[in-house]
Protein backbone atom coordinates (compact mmCIF):
# COMPACT_ATOMS: atom_id res chain seq x y z
CA UNK A 1 0.00 0.00 0.00
CA UNK A 2 0.92 3.56 -0.44
CA UNK A 3 0.74 5.73 3.43
CA UNK A 4 0.49 9.36 3.90
CA UNK A 5 1.45 9.75 7.32
CA UNK A 6 0.31 13.79 8.06
CA UNK A 7 2.46 15.17 11.15
CA UNK A 8 6.13 15.90 11.84
CA UNK A 9 6.82 14.58 15.85
CA UNK A 10 7.68 11.67 17.94
CA UNK A 11 3.77 10.37 17.30
CA UNK A 12 3.85 10.08 13.32
CA UNK A 13 7.69 8.90 13.71
CA UNK A 14 6.46 5.75 15.63
CA UNK A 15 3.09 5.40 13.27
CA UNK A 16 6.17 5.48 10.11
CA UNK A 17 7.92 3.05 12.03
CA UNK A 18 4.77 0.58 13.20
CA UNK A 19 3.29 0.72 9.59
CA UNK A 20 7.14 -0.47 8.50
CA UNK A 21 6.59 -3.78 10.37
CA UNK A 22 3.84 -4.73 8.52
CA UNK A 23 3.93 -7.98 6.42
CA UNK A 24 2.81 -5.74 3.36
CA UNK A 25 6.03 -4.02 1.83
CA UNK A 26 4.01 -0.28 2.24
CA UNK A 27 5.27 2.80 0.56
CA UNK A 28 5.41 5.55 3.61
CA UNK A 29 5.04 8.89 3.23
CA UNK A 30 5.46 11.89 5.54
CA UNK A 31 4.39 15.25 5.47
CA UNK A 32 6.37 17.23 6.40
CA UNK A 33 8.27 14.40 9.04
CA UNK A 34 11.46 14.77 10.26
CA UNK A 35 14.95 13.41 10.12
CA UNK A 36 13.60 10.47 11.76
CA UNK A 37 10.57 9.49 9.74
CA UNK A 38 13.27 10.34 6.62
CA UNK A 39 14.83 7.26 7.20
CA UNK A 40 11.87 5.24 6.61
CA UNK A 41 9.88 7.56 4.64
CA UNK A 42 9.85 9.85 1.83
CA UNK A 43 9.24 13.06 3.64
CA UNK A 44 6.59 15.84 1.62
CA UNK A 45 7.25 19.03 2.52
CA UNK A 46 3.87 20.34 3.44
CA UNK A 47 3.08 21.91 6.91
CA UNK A 48 0.24 19.09 8.36
CA UNK A 49 -2.16 22.42 9.06
CA UNK A 50 -1.53 23.14 5.38
CA UNK A 51 -5.21 21.50 3.84
CA UNK A 52 -5.14 22.30 0.54
CA UNK A 53 -1.37 21.44 -0.19
CA UNK A 54 -1.89 18.26 1.83
CA UNK A 55 -5.44 17.72 -0.89
CA UNK A 56 -3.32 18.82 -3.86
CA UNK A 57 -0.34 15.87 -3.30
CA UNK A 58 -2.79 13.70 -2.52
CA UNK A 59 -4.85 13.92 -5.92
CA UNK A 60 -1.55 13.77 -7.65
CA UNK A 61 0.17 10.61 -5.82
CA UNK A 62 -3.29 9.10 -4.54
CA UNK A 63 -2.38 7.47 -1.56
CA UNK A 64 -4.05 4.04 0.04
CA UNK A 65 -4.65 5.25 2.94
CA UNK A 66 -3.44 8.87 5.04
CA UNK A 67 -3.19 8.44 8.88
CA UNK A 68 -3.98 11.74 10.59
CA UNK A 69 -1.15 11.74 13.57
CA UNK A 70 -1.92 15.66 14.68
CA UNK A 71 -5.25 17.72 16.11
CA UNK A 72 -4.73 20.53 14.54
CA UNK A 73 -5.61 19.44 10.64
CA UNK A 74 -8.52 17.21 11.85
CA UNK A 75 -10.18 20.31 13.48
CA UNK A 76 -9.55 22.06 10.25
CA UNK A 77 -11.27 19.61 8.71
CA UNK A 78 -8.59 17.36 6.42
CA UNK A 79 -10.63 14.23 6.96
CA UNK A 80 -13.47 16.02 4.98
CA UNK A 81 -11.18 17.33 2.33
CA UNK A 82 -9.41 13.90 1.63
CA UNK A 83 -12.73 11.91 1.97
CA UNK A 84 -14.34 14.79 -0.65
CA UNK A 85 -11.56 13.72 -2.96
CA UNK A 86 -11.92 9.88 -2.56
CA UNK A 87 -9.25 9.30 -0.65
CA UNK A 88 -9.59 6.56 2.28
CA UNK A 89 -8.14 8.52 5.03
CA UNK A 90 -8.05 7.50 9.00
CA UNK A 91 -9.11 10.25 11.80
CA UNK A 92 -12.00 12.22 12.50
CA UNK A 93 -14.21 14.44 10.36
CA UNK A 94 -14.36 17.69 11.44
CA UNK A 95 -17.87 17.49 13.28
CA UNK A 96 -16.47 14.65 15.31
CA UNK A 97 -12.92 16.18 15.94
CA UNK A 98 -15.08 19.06 17.89
CA UNK A 99 -14.67 16.49 20.75
CA UNK A 100 -11.07 17.89 21.02
CA UNK A 101 -11.32 21.33 19.25
CA UNK A 102 -14.06 22.86 21.73
CA UNK A 103 -13.64 21.59 25.62
CA UNK A 104 -17.83 23.14 25.80
CA UNK A 105 -18.48 20.87 22.67
CA UNK A 106 -16.99 17.96 24.38
CA UNK A 107 -18.87 18.87 27.57
CA UNK A 108 -22.52 19.01 25.98
CA UNK A 109 -21.63 15.41 24.52
CA UNK A 110 -20.15 14.25 27.80
CA UNK A 111 -23.51 15.78 29.87
CA UNK A 112 -26.15 14.06 27.15
CA UNK A 113 -24.31 10.91 27.05
CA UNK A 114 -24.41 10.44 30.98
CA UNK A 115 -20.84 10.01 31.29
CA UNK A 116 -18.95 10.55 34.53
CA UNK A 117 -17.03 13.77 34.49
CA UNK A 118 -16.54 16.98 36.68
CA UNK A 119 -18.82 19.86 36.67
CA UNK A 120 -18.26 22.69 34.43
CA UNK A 121 -19.74 25.97 33.95
CA UNK A 122 -18.68 28.15 30.72
CA UNK A 123 -18.24 31.80 30.61
CA UNK A 124 -17.06 34.13 27.84
CA UNK A 125 -16.74 37.37 29.78
CA UNK A 126 -14.13 37.85 32.86
CA UNK A 127 -16.04 39.50 35.31
CA UNK A 128 -19.26 36.47 35.24
CA UNK A 129 -16.41 33.83 35.39
CA UNK A 130 -14.95 35.52 38.42
CA UNK A 131 -17.96 35.74 40.18
CA UNK A 132 -18.71 32.03 39.61
CA UNK A 133 -15.75 31.34 41.48
CA UNK A 134 -17.92 31.64 44.46
CA UNK A 135 -19.58 28.60 43.12
CA UNK A 136 -16.08 26.72 43.31
CA UNK A 137 -14.04 24.76 46.14
CA UNK A 138 -10.37 25.39 45.96
CA UNK A 139 -8.31 24.38 43.66
CA UNK A 140 -10.24 24.74 40.51
CA UNK A 141 -9.65 24.73 37.04
CA UNK A 142 -9.51 26.65 34.34
CA UNK A 143 -9.72 25.47 30.92
CA UNK A 144 -9.54 27.54 27.69
CA UNK A 145 -12.06 26.08 25.24
CA UNK A 146 -10.42 25.54 22.43
CA UNK A 147 -6.64 24.32 21.20
CA UNK A 148 -3.97 26.13 22.92
CA UNK A 149 -1.16 23.26 22.59
CA UNK A 150 -1.70 21.34 25.31
CA UNK A 151 -0.98 24.67 27.83
CA UNK A 152 -4.67 25.77 28.08
CA UNK A 153 -5.73 24.13 31.20
CA UNK A 154 -4.59 25.85 34.73
CA UNK A 155 -4.86 24.25 38.06
CA UNK A 156 -5.67 27.39 40.51
CA UNK A 157 -4.81 26.29 44.19
CA UNK A 158 -5.92 29.96 45.16
CA UNK A 159 -9.03 32.48 44.47
CA UNK A 160 -5.99 34.98 43.09
CA UNK A 161 -4.64 32.71 40.61
CA UNK A 162 -7.94 31.37 39.17
CA UNK A 163 -9.01 35.25 38.42
CA UNK A 164 -5.73 35.72 37.12
CA UNK A 165 -6.08 32.88 34.41
CA UNK A 166 -9.43 33.83 33.35
CA UNK A 167 -8.59 37.57 32.59
CA UNK A 168 -5.50 36.15 30.94
CA UNK A 169 -7.48 34.12 28.78
CA UNK A 170 -10.87 36.30 28.46
CA UNK A 171 -9.28 39.84 28.48
CA UNK A 172 -5.70 39.46 27.66
CA UNK A 173 -5.94 37.18 25.10
CA UNK A 174 -3.04 34.84 25.77
CA UNK A 175 -4.44 31.58 24.15
CA UNK A 176 -6.24 33.89 21.11
CA UNK A 177 -9.35 32.69 19.97
CA UNK A 178 -9.32 29.59 21.50
CA UNK A 179 -9.16 31.23 25.07
CA UNK A 180 -12.39 33.47 24.27
CA UNK A 181 -14.61 31.16 26.05
CA UNK A 182 -13.43 29.21 29.06
CA UNK A 183 -14.92 26.39 31.19
CA UNK A 184 -14.38 26.72 35.20
CA UNK A 185 -14.29 22.95 36.32
CA UNK A 186 -14.43 21.38 39.47
CA UNK A 187 -10.79 19.46 40.67
CA UNK A 188 -10.93 15.91 40.43
CA UNK A 189 -8.47 14.36 42.51
CA UNK A 190 -6.65 11.03 41.94
CA UNK A 191 -4.50 9.42 39.54
CA UNK A 192 -4.51 10.31 35.33
CA UNK A 193 -4.30 7.47 32.47
CA UNK A 194 -4.93 7.49 29.20
CA UNK A 195 -7.20 5.26 27.12
CA UNK A 196 -6.67 5.28 23.39
CA UNK A 197 -9.92 3.37 21.51
CA UNK A 198 -10.20 2.59 17.94
CA UNK A 199 -13.37 3.55 16.63
CA UNK A 200 -15.02 2.55 13.57
CA UNK A 201 -18.63 4.50 13.90
CA UNK A 202 -20.34 1.86 15.53
CA UNK A 203 -17.71 -0.52 17.30
CA UNK A 204 -15.08 0.00 20.07
CA UNK A 205 -11.26 -1.87 20.66
CA UNK A 206 -9.55 -0.51 23.19
CA UNK A 207 -5.67 -0.19 23.25
CA UNK A 208 -3.86 -1.04 26.36
CA UNK A 209 -3.85 2.29 28.97
CA UNK A 210 -1.07 4.05 29.31
CA UNK A 211 0.03 6.86 31.88
CA UNK A 212 1.80 10.30 30.47
CA UNK A 213 3.83 12.59 32.70
CA UNK A 214 3.03 16.05 31.61
CA UNK A 215 5.21 18.11 34.20
CA UNK A 216 8.64 18.85 33.32
CA UNK A 217 10.66 18.01 36.52
CA UNK A 218 10.30 14.95 38.72
CA UNK A 219 8.29 14.30 41.45
CA UNK A 220 5.54 15.83 39.03
CA UNK A 221 6.82 19.38 39.61
CA UNK A 222 6.70 22.44 37.35
CA UNK A 223 4.91 23.42 34.46
CA UNK A 224 3.20 21.21 32.10
CA UNK A 225 4.54 20.29 28.79
CA UNK A 226 3.72 18.61 25.75
CA UNK A 227 4.43 14.71 27.38
CA UNK A 228 7.73 14.07 29.33
CA UNK A 229 7.35 10.82 28.65
CA UNK A 230 4.86 7.40 29.00
CA UNK A 231 4.68 4.12 30.09
CA UNK A 232 2.11 1.19 29.41
CA UNK A 233 0.64 -0.72 31.03
CA UNK A 234 -0.85 1.33 33.67
CA UNK A 235 -1.67 -0.42 36.52
CA UNK A 236 -3.93 2.07 38.20
CA UNK A 237 -6.19 1.12 35.01
CA UNK A 238 -7.10 -2.46 35.97
CA UNK A 239 -8.02 -5.16 33.51
CA UNK A 240 -11.81 -5.05 35.34
CA UNK A 241 -12.01 -1.28 34.61
CA UNK A 242 -11.21 -1.50 30.55
CA UNK A 243 -14.98 -3.12 30.17
CA UNK A 244 -16.37 -0.56 32.29
CA UNK A 245 -14.76 2.15 30.93
CA UNK A 246 -16.03 0.82 27.23
CA UNK A 247 -19.24 0.87 28.19
CA UNK A 248 -19.39 4.13 30.24
CA UNK A 249 -17.31 6.06 28.74
CA UNK A 250 -16.51 5.39 24.90
CA UNK A 251 -19.37 3.61 23.90
CA UNK A 252 -21.58 6.77 24.76
CA UNK A 253 -19.87 9.30 22.94
CA UNK A 254 -20.01 7.22 19.77
CA UNK A 255 -23.64 7.53 20.35
CA UNK A 256 -24.34 10.79 21.24
CA UNK A 257 -22.40 11.69 18.55
CA UNK A 258 -24.30 9.58 16.33
CA UNK A 259 -27.51 10.87 17.92
CA UNK A 260 -26.00 14.41 16.51
CA UNK A 261 -25.77 13.49 12.71
CA UNK A 262 -21.91 12.44 13.19
CA UNK A 263 -20.15 9.54 13.14
CA UNK A 264 -16.57 8.77 14.69
CA UNK A 265 -14.33 7.11 13.11
CA UNK A 266 -10.51 6.92 13.91
CA UNK A 267 -8.90 7.06 17.56
CA UNK A 268 -10.92 8.74 20.07
CA UNK A 269 -8.56 9.06 23.37
CA UNK A 270 -9.76 9.24 26.83
CA UNK A 271 -8.01 11.42 29.44
CA UNK A 272 -8.90 9.71 32.53
CA UNK A 273 -9.05 10.45 36.33
CA UNK A 274 -8.94 7.74 38.50
CA UNK A 275 -10.12 7.92 41.62
CA UNK A 276 -8.31 6.31 45.07
CA UNK A 277 -12.35 4.70 45.49
CA UNK A 278 -11.90 3.53 42.00
CA UNK A 279 -14.07 5.97 40.46
CA UNK A 280 -13.55 6.67 36.80
CA UNK A 281 -14.15 10.48 35.53
CA UNK A 282 -13.52 11.96 31.88
CA UNK A 283 -10.62 14.96 32.33
CA UNK A 284 -10.75 15.48 28.08
CA UNK A 285 -11.35 13.81 25.34
CA UNK A 286 -8.72 13.93 22.46
CA UNK A 287 -9.47 12.95 18.92
CA UNK A 288 -6.00 11.47 17.77
CA UNK A 289 -3.07 9.16 18.96
CA UNK A 290 -1.47 11.13 22.04
CA UNK A 291 1.74 11.89 21.96
CA UNK A 292 4.07 10.22 23.96
CA UNK A 293 1.46 7.78 24.60
CA UNK A 294 1.86 6.71 21.38
CA UNK A 295 5.54 5.61 21.25
CA UNK A 296 4.55 3.26 23.99
CA UNK A 297 1.34 1.86 23.05
CA UNK A 298 2.05 0.92 19.18
CA UNK A 299 5.39 -0.63 19.89
CA UNK A 300 2.87 -3.76 22.15
CA UNK A 301 0.76 -4.05 19.33
CA UNK A 302 1.28 -7.18 17.39
CA UNK A 303 0.24 -8.10 13.86
CA UNK A 304 -0.37 -5.85 11.20
CA UNK A 305 -1.65 -2.14 11.52
CA UNK A 306 -3.02 -0.70 8.55
CA UNK A 307 -5.72 -3.67 8.24
CA UNK A 308 -6.84 -2.50 11.77
CA UNK A 309 -6.67 1.38 10.09
CA UNK A 310 -8.88 0.19 7.11
CA UNK A 311 -11.10 -2.14 9.38
CA UNK A 312 -12.07 1.44 11.14
CA UNK A 313 -12.46 3.28 8.21
CA UNK A 314 -14.78 0.21 6.50
CA UNK A 315 -17.01 -0.16 9.77
CA UNK A 316 -15.76 -3.43 10.36
CA UNK A 317 -13.40 -3.77 13.47
CA UNK A 318 -13.52 -6.48 15.42
CA UNK A 319 -12.05 -7.26 18.97
CA UNK A 320 -9.88 -10.40 17.35
CA UNK A 321 -7.96 -7.82 15.13
CA UNK A 322 -6.12 -5.82 17.92
CA UNK A 323 -3.62 -8.09 19.25
CA UNK A 324 -1.41 -7.14 22.43
CA UNK A 325 2.10 -8.50 22.82
CA UNK A 326 2.62 -8.98 26.85
CA UNK A 327 5.89 -6.82 26.95
CA UNK A 328 5.78 -3.76 28.68
CA UNK A 329 6.99 -0.44 27.25
CA UNK A 330 8.39 2.96 28.69
CA UNK A 331 9.39 5.75 27.01
CA UNK A 332 11.51 9.04 28.29
CA UNK A 333 11.74 12.39 26.50
CA UNK A 334 14.44 14.34 25.77
CA UNK A 335 13.61 17.70 25.74
CA UNK A 336 15.97 20.98 24.43
CA UNK A 337 17.60 23.03 27.94
CA UNK A 338 14.94 25.80 28.49
CA UNK A 339 11.72 23.94 27.60
CA UNK A 340 8.59 23.89 27.95
CA UNK A 341 9.96 27.70 28.06
CA UNK A 342 12.26 29.37 25.45
CA UNK A 343 14.99 27.12 23.87
CA UNK A 344 17.62 27.05 21.14
CA UNK A 345 17.13 25.43 17.97
CA UNK A 346 20.04 23.51 15.65
CA UNK A 347 21.75 21.49 18.38
CA UNK A 348 24.09 18.66 17.53
CA UNK A 349 22.52 14.89 18.21
CA UNK A 350 25.10 12.20 18.90
CA UNK A 351 24.74 8.73 19.66
CA UNK A 352 21.98 8.11 17.85
CA UNK A 353 23.11 5.03 16.49
CA UNK A 354 24.35 3.47 19.44
CA UNK A 355 21.27 3.82 21.11
CA UNK A 356 19.21 2.45 18.73
CA UNK A 357 21.26 -0.47 17.97
CA UNK A 358 20.09 -1.74 21.51
CA UNK A 359 17.68 -4.66 21.63
CA UNK A 360 14.02 -3.66 22.24
CA UNK A 361 15.20 -0.04 21.82
CA UNK A 362 13.47 2.39 19.77
CA UNK A 363 14.67 6.13 19.42
CA UNK A 364 11.64 7.96 17.98
CA UNK A 365 12.86 11.36 16.47
CA UNK A 366 10.18 14.46 17.58
CA UNK A 367 11.86 17.65 17.30
CA UNK A 368 14.72 17.24 14.95
CA UNK A 369 15.87 17.55 11.20
CA UNK A 370 18.76 17.05 8.94
CA UNK A 371 21.72 19.71 8.75
CA UNK A 372 24.51 19.43 6.51
CA UNK A 373 24.85 15.90 6.99
CA UNK A 374 23.81 15.10 10.62
CA UNK A 375 20.88 15.06 12.44
CA UNK A 376 20.02 18.50 14.93
CA UNK A 377 17.20 19.63 16.88
CA UNK A 378 14.19 21.46 15.78
CA UNK A 379 11.95 21.36 19.03
CA UNK A 380 11.39 21.60 22.71
CA UNK A 381 10.73 17.55 22.68
CA UNK A 382 13.81 16.17 20.49
CA UNK A 383 13.39 12.38 21.19
CA UNK A 384 11.09 10.22 21.83
CA UNK A 385 13.48 6.72 23.15
CA UNK A 386 11.37 4.29 23.84
CA UNK A 387 12.32 0.34 25.18
CA UNK A 388 10.36 -3.23 25.27
CA UNK A 389 10.58 -5.42 28.42
CA UNK A 390 9.32 -8.36 29.86
CA UNK A 391 8.26 -6.16 32.91
CA UNK A 392 7.90 -2.27 33.16
CA UNK A 393 11.39 -1.96 35.63
CA UNK A 394 12.76 -3.36 32.54
CA UNK A 395 11.57 -1.44 30.16
CA UNK A 396 12.57 1.79 31.87
CA UNK A 397 15.89 0.51 32.70
CA UNK A 398 16.40 0.06 29.23
CA UNK A 399 14.86 3.09 28.08
CA UNK A 400 17.47 4.93 30.16
CA UNK A 401 20.06 3.28 28.86
CA UNK A 402 19.49 3.98 25.61
CA UNK A 403 19.01 7.95 27.01
CA UNK A 404 22.62 7.72 28.11
CA UNK A 405 23.65 7.00 25.29
CA UNK A 406 22.56 10.20 23.25
CA UNK A 407 24.07 13.27 23.62
CA UNK A 408 22.58 16.82 23.29
CA UNK A 409 24.26 20.08 24.62
CA UNK A 410 22.47 21.34 27.36
CA UNK A 411 19.25 18.84 27.13
CA UNK A 412 17.38 17.25 29.68
CA UNK A 413 14.89 14.77 30.98
CA UNK A 414 12.95 13.25 33.86
CA UNK A 415 14.69 10.48 36.11
CA UNK A 416 11.28 9.38 37.37
CA UNK A 417 9.20 7.76 34.21
CA UNK A 418 6.75 5.52 36.05
CA UNK A 419 7.37 6.54 39.36
CA UNK A 420 3.42 6.05 40.03
CA UNK A 421 3.57 2.62 38.82
CA UNK A 422 6.74 1.34 41.17
CA UNK A 423 5.07 3.44 43.98
CA UNK A 424 2.31 1.15 43.61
Amino acid sequence: MKILVIGSGGREHALIWRLAQDSMNHTLFCAPGNAGTAELAQNVGIAADDIAGLVSWAKENRPDLTVVGPEVPLCLGVADAFAAEGLRVFGPCKAAAQMEGSKSFSKSVMTAAGVPTARAEIYTKSDEAIRALDNFSLPVVIKADGLAAGKGVIIAQTREEAESAIRSMLDGGIFGAAGAEVLIETFLDGEEASILALIDGEHAVLLPASQDHKRVFDGDQGPNTGGMGAYSPAPVVTESMLPVIKETVILPVVNELKKRGITYRGVLYAGLMIGRDGSINVLEFNVRFGDPETQVVLPRIAGDLAPIFEACIDGNLTEEMVKIRPEAAATVVVAAGGYPGSYRKGIPITGLDAAAQMADTIVFHAGTKMSDGGVVSSGGRILAVSALGSDLRTAVNRAYEAVGKIGIEGSHYRKDIAHRAFER
